[in-house]
């Protein structure tokens, strides 16, 4: 684990513009201190030093000995009481170099979630064939979220690998705590969901929860089951772990399912392909005299429902976004569109116009004014 950390170290160092060594102000100078600051001495890059634990006027005066690292700027902060942060902020943007604004980056986001130690960061590891991300077999090894654009059949791609999420009853409080909030954002920001499982362990309810949490953001969705390399062949074939993938995930009928295994890298190419055609998927544009066709097709095997008296009328309807594909019906009164109904009426759409992979948005509005005049 030490050795991994120390080359993720060496990456960063080589990256960055402001390099920021963290030291212990309780715990005085130490020879590993020395050691790394012999290290950032010969990248040549600006050098700060951030004496935390400073929490009074004793230790701010104590925090000079840090001065023996031959950096010529040693701040003391308390990050648990936030002093002496802004001292360290300011110098920091006295040294960054002047550059042009970069434009964010571009590409299809694709967000790498699960629970812990199915594979997620060997995943993304054995894509980019380097070590990009920490992999051990110790549990919650990744706590942060990590991007990394790549470039696959002419498109750029993100891959966004993220802390393993836990059941709700596990996670603790602290550094784990924010892993998760910041997991559930990058699924939030992402476009598609690579959801990995354990082939060996099989579907948990936590597996569940991710994909219904992607359901609920309309985002696309490949189920990836992975260690398929550790699933004896006499036991299980693809065949019958994917209609239990299909009957486990039956409330996101639209995901890919795919078989992969990051020691041997089966399914990492066919992993991209299945992204990039879900994205194709997900900014597809159906005309609106076609669309408005298959509803009336549905509606003529299907009529709508009623309440008290009163039946649900769609007058037409419509594709107004992509990325997710949103679908809007202009009814007589939107509170007659029931969830039953709407799942039907999706499932037709799909038959007729695909969506492979990605949810769809659905939304319910009442004819204006000047439409009801008319």
């Amino acid at each position: 684990m030490s050795l991994a950390i120390r080359a993720q170290a060496e990456i960063a160092v080589a990256e960055a513009d402001v390099i920021v060594l963290v030291v212990d102000a309780r715990e005085g100078l130490t020879a590993e201190d020395e050691a790394i600051a012999q290290l950032l001495h010969a990248s040549s890059k600006p050098v700060l030093v951030a004496a935390n634990k400073a929490d009074n006027a004793e230790r701010r005066l104590d925090a000079v000995e840090f001065f023996g690292l031959g950096i010529e700027e040693v701040v003391p902060i308390s990050s648990a009481h936030g002093t002496g942060t802004g001292d360290l902020l300011d110098l920091i943007v006295e040294r960054l170099p002047v550059t042009e604004p970069e434009e964010a980056i571009q590409g299809v986001r694709v967000a790498i979630v699960g629970r812990p130690n199915v594979g997620k960061s060997s995943i993304v590891n054995a894509i980019l064939g380097q070590e990009r991300v920490v992999v051990s077999d110790v549990p919650g090894t990744t706590r942060d979220v990590i991007d990394t654009p790549i470039e696959h059949a002419g498109e750029r791609i993100i891959l966004i690998d993220t802390a393993g999420i836990r059941r709700r009853g596990r996670i603790e409080r602290g550094i784990e705590l924010y892993s998760v909030i910041r997991t559930m954002k990058a699924i939030e920001r992402a476009d598609i969901v690579v959801l990995v499982v354990d082939g060996v362990e099989g579907i948990t309810a936590q597996d569940t929860h991710l994909a219904g949490f992607a359901r609920d953001n309309h985002k696309g969705l490949c189920i990836a089951v992975n260690k398929w390399d550790l699933v004896p062949r006499a036991k299980q074939t693809t065949t019958e772990v994917t209609q239990m993938i299909r009957s486990a995930f039956a409330f996101v009928p639209f995901a890919s399912v795919l078989f992969t295994s990051a020691v041997t890298r089966r399914g990492l190419p066919q992993l991209l392909d299945t992204v990039l055609a879900i994205w194709a998927e997900r900014n597809k544009r159906i005309p609106t005299a076609k669309l408005n066709d298959a509803v009336e097709r549905a509606i003529a095997n299907h009529q709508p429902p009623s309440r008290r008296g009163r039946h649900l009328n769609i007058l037409y309807a419509t594709q107004v976004a992509v990325n997710p594909p949103t679908i809007a019906y202009f009814v007589n009164d939107p509170t007659l569109m029931v969830t039953t109904y709407e799942r039907y009426l999706e499932n037709r759409l799909r038959e007729e116009f695909g969506f492979q992979g990605t949810a769809i948005k659905f939304v319910t509005r009442a004819r204006s004014e000047k439409e009801r005049a008319e």
